[in-house]
């Protein structure tokens, strides 16, 4: 390949349950491609059914990577993400013109293609303040107090994830100033040209797909899965929707219908920040979830330059 010639990352984006997986395999296909997974939860992997990991046919058809490839008792985060990202594309980039980053994670996406906030360091002092706060009085307590104190953010961080709270808080203890403050660095500069891509889906039908996935995912051996998964429920990678509903019904807190039910509104939940956050990026061009060959021809297009 013309080590000239311009390297194309796509990032196809969408709320969970629209597709994803499905565009991004018609797409690497007709590119001749390979695929970056960019899902905070599909990488861990004990965590394949509650995850929506794709099936074994679909990871057959075209390579993917960061899908699987960490425990759950190990520490992940998104710099860790970002360093494992940015070393795969300089591989694949010596074999492609053009690679697809997908995935549910906005803030992964986020950190591979303009890099991660500055976000300063915080004194153990305040992290212990925090996770007391956290451990003493719940998840409810960390989320009224970033409500209070940086609505902007509160408005599209996984409000079911302590840990992306209490990061906030720290900094906001820290510094006196919102998490969201920090937010708004200029981009870092990558060796590659991007093209914003995500799918767009009637509410309502999102809503439907949500439900059936929940469904489909129960027929797979999601309750067998959770129970193996219980005794390491403390570890943050499990603080999950589709998991910790399910140990809650397992502690008799709630009822298997319940937890159902709980699981198909926080996935409806996490949809909507999903959009809050993605449509912050003017730059995605969206395409309603029927229209692939316009999606396609956008990104021949833009390739074209």
């Amino acid at each position: 390949m013309n080590p000239d010639k311009k390297k194309y990352l796509i990032v196809l984006a969408g709320p969970t349950a629209s597709g994803k997986t499905a565009w991004a395999i018609k797409l690497a296909k007709a590119l001749k491609t390979e695929i970056i997974s960019a899902d905070s939860r599909q990488i861990y992997k004990e965590m394949r059914i509650g995850t929506a990991v794709p099936s074994a046919e679909e990871l057959a058809s075209v390579k993917h990577h960061l899908i699987q490839h960490v425990s759950i008792t190990h520490n992940y985060d998104v710099a860790r993400y970002e360093q494992e990202a940015l070393n795969l594309l300089n591989n694949l980039f010596t074999k492609h013109s053009v690679v697809i980053l997908t995935g549910g994670t906005g803030l992964y996406v986020d950190a591979v293609c303009r890099g991660l906030d500055n976000i300063p360091e915080t004194a153990p002092e305040i992290r212990e303040r925090v996770n007391q706060l956290y451990m003493t009085q719940g998840i409810k307590a960390l989320q009224n107090e970033v409500k209070m104190l940086d609505p902007e953010y509160y408005e599209f961080v996984d409000t079911m994830n302590p840990r992306r709270l209490q990061r906030a808080l720290e900094v906001i203890y820290q510094t006196g100033r919102p998490f969201s403050f920090y937010r708004k660095r200029k981009t870092v500069p990558r060796p590659f040209e991007l093209i914003w891509t995500a799918i767009d889906m009637d509410r309502q039908q999102l809503h439907n797909r949500i439900n059936l996935r929940v469904e489909k995912m129960l027929s797979e051996g999601l309750i067998a899965e959770a129970k193996s998964l219980a005794k390491h429920k403390h570890l943050n990678a499990l603080n999950t929707v589709g998991y910790k509903e399910l140990f809650a019904y397992f502690e008799g807190e709630l009822s298997m219908n319940e937890a159902l039910e709980k699981i198909k509104t926080n996935t409806r939940q996490y949809a909507k920040r999903q959009l809050t956050w993605l449509r912050k990026n003017t730059e995605y061009k969206w395409f309603k979830n029927d229209d692939f060959d316009g999606l396609l021809h956008y990104v021949l297009t833009q390739m074209k330059g």
